[in-house]
């Protein structure tokens, strides 16, 4: 099974200057606890509801901070909309990571693949994911940043 199989194709995507009050709400909306981050059509991080709460709120930062200073960008990780499953939920496990931004071969997104989608799609590919993605710590790790 492909990626693009599995994946939730409709993404919202946050601007590294956009409070990060206003994404909350608009996480709120969606029922998402992340959102890719794109500046100049081009992604440059992740942001998710706890690194709100971890990188942010932890830390006295306000609701007007910018994504930017609390979003996810070291390393952007994406994956392929024409890869296979298998081969990306077992990264995703290696990674340690719940969500990756999908990209087109022009490295435009097109969508955004959860362990959930992994799970309800490929069980044997969920399983190993979920047991590495489990692990404490990691290079994704909040805990490094605080």
């Amino acid at each position: 099974m492909r990626v693009s199989e599995a994946m939730s194709r409709e993404v919202r995507l946050a601007n590294p200057r956009q409070s990060i009050r206003e994404v909350a709400k608009i996480m709120a909306e969606i029922d998402a606890g992340a959102m890719p981050v794109s500046e100049n059509d081009r992604l440059v991080g992740m942001i998710t509801d706890r690194d709100i709460a971890i990188r942010a709120v932890a830390l006295g930062k306000g609701p007007d901070t910018p994504v930017g200073e609390v979003m996810s960008s070291e390393q952007v990780l994406y994956c392929y909309e024409d890869e296979d499953l298998n081969h990306v939920a077992k990264n995703m496990g290696e990674e340690r990571v719940r969500r990756l931004p999908v990209v087109n071969r022009d490295k435009r997104l097109v969508g955004i693949v959860s362990l959930g989608d992994v799970a309800t799609s490929e069980k044997g590919a969920a399983a190993k994911a979920v047991s590495g993605v489990s692990k404490h710590g990691g290079p994704h790790s909040q805990s490094a940043r605080i």
